[in-house]
């Protein structure tokens, strides 16, 4: 049995150069489904050949541009199939982006933010930042936004316009950071043994650097305690381990060898010597004591 195709031929509409046809329609669906298809394939194979030749967010990025680049050429290519000619729609897009533009210049600015982001890279997937009040991990780079985990688990979504303009700190932009802590000790205890301990804590931990190198040094002499600084470099991803750890180490050999870490401490003197009161100021007649008065009363 053969099937009957000719409703393929059906007009359904004509332009300048030609009739578009049912089954130019279901051509131009086609090629683009297929391209979507290709796309989404070729990226994912490549997702997999980059994963541990280039970082996440370079990798990423490319694929994003591949992507998409596939699948704009594919659609303007297979205008011309529904009696579309890409020249003229281009022309037509360009005044429809200019209107566009005007009214909806938020959304030009996330873009072009976006792109900016992508190109100048000052953060990455993974990356551990702070973005005006929001601190956390970055999750994705996109097109109009940028998402970020934060520290307690919530998905927050900045618009890259907004991303862009502000104060981006990277928390892991540069490989070591620095951490710092104030010990306080009792003025009777001896601040040298005290830093001796605290340094050979530091040069028993293996992730504390020596370029830069620690420094521990009495900084300030304090209203009830003499007040110790320790400055210490360690790699950015051991930080936070790192900080605090040697903190509570710090604190028991303090302990185990006498030096405690004083209470804030208030001298009051309170004068008890009274003045003697002028004799101008003493009343004529004495005043009558309570039982004198109790007396007269009952009387």
């Amino acid at each position: 049995m053969i099937t009957n195709i000719d409703f393929l031929d059906f007009v359904l509409y004509t332009t300048s150069k030609a009739p578009v046809t049912i089954g130019h329609l279901l051509k131009f669906i086609l090629i683009l489904s297929v391209s979507v298809l290709f796309s989404r394939i070729l990226t994912l194979y490549l997702r997999r050949s980059l994963k541990d030749k280039v970082s996440k967010d370079v990798s990423e990025t490319v694929l994003k541009i591949l992507y998409y680049g596939i699948l704009i050429i594919v659609f303007i290519s297979a205008l011309p199939l529904i009696g579309l000619n890409p020249s003229a729609l281009l022309v037509a897009g360009g005044v429809t982006g200019i209107i566009l533009g005007f009214a909806s210049q938020n959304i030009v600015g996330n873009l072009v933010s976006g792109f900016f982001l992508m190109v100048e890279r000052p953060i990455k997937i993974g990356d551990q930042v702070q973005i005006n009040d929001v601190s956390g991990y970055v999750t994705d780079i996109r097109i109009i936004s940028t998402h970020i985990r934060t520290f307690e688990g919530l998905l927050v979504r900045i618009p890259n316009q907004q991303v862009f303009t502000t104060n981006i700190t990277n928390i892991v932009g540069h490989p070591v950071r620095r951490f710092e802590y104030t010990i306080r000790i009792r003025y009777s205890d001896d601040a040298n043994a005290a830093i001796f301990l605290i340094k050979d804590l530091i040069d028993k931990e293996p992730f504390a650097l020596l370029n830069p190198s620690p420094s521990v040094f009495v900084n300030d002499l304090g209203e009830s305690s003499v007040n110790i600084s320790v400055r210490i470099w360690a790699p950015v991803n051991e930080w936070f381990g790192i900080k605090t750890r040697i903190l509570w180490n710090i604190k028991q050999t303090l302990e185990e060898n006498g030096i405690e870490i004083p209470l804030p401490q208030r001298i009051v003197r309170i004068q008890t010597d009274a003045k003697e009161i002028p004799k101008e100021l003493m009343p004529e007649k004495e005043i009558e004591s309570v039982l004198n008065y109790e007396e007269r009363v009952l009387a």
